[in-house]
């Protein structure tokens, strides 16, 4: 199972969409707050996320809380950075069950200190210069490469 992690996501049908992507791959939702957006029913029903209810959701205040959660585990999952700050192409990373999928929020990306701190497990989604992906297509691309890469038939 993969985790797909937003720290800050702002934008509530990208964070639906991404819960739908979680959804068809078997992954976890972690969204780390504040959250730019309410998470009540009644919001939930206007942004059309019907499905909600069926995503394996995770909330964190903060995300070092998740980090000390994730560390608990006796794995060897890995924790990888998705930002625009670094040449690594995410396609050169081989990850495995349990990994973590960072993304920052829409509008400030990853905090500077996350990004520092592990520099070794940035990587990039390659695209021309100027303005970056949306979130929720960022998410499928890079979440969709890890299925691959580990055979999942579904």
């Amino acid at each position: 199972m993969l985790h797909v992690v937003l720290i800050e996501p702002e934008i509530p049908p990208n964070t639906g969409n991404i819960g739908r992507l979680c959804l068809a791959t078997g992954s976890v939702l972690h969204l780390v707050g504040p959250l730019g957006f309410s998470l009540d029913e009644k919001s939930l029903r206007r942004a059309g996320l019907d499905y909600w209810k069926d995503v394996e959701l995770r909330l964190w205040d903060r995300f070092e809380d998740l980090e000390a959660e994730a560390g608990k585990a006796e794995s060897s999952a890995e924790f990888y950075f998705l930002t625009t700050k670094t040449d690594y192409p995410y396609w050169n990373a081989k990850f495995t069950d349990g990994d973590y999928l960072v993304f920052g929020s829409e509008t400030r990306g990853i905090p500077e200190s996350l990004l520092k701190r592990h520099s070794e497990n940035c990587l990039t989604i390659p695209q021309e210069s100027g303005r970056s992906l949306n979130l929720a297509t960022s998410v499928g691309i890079v979440l969709f490469e890890a299925v691959r890469q580990q055979n999942a038939s579904f």
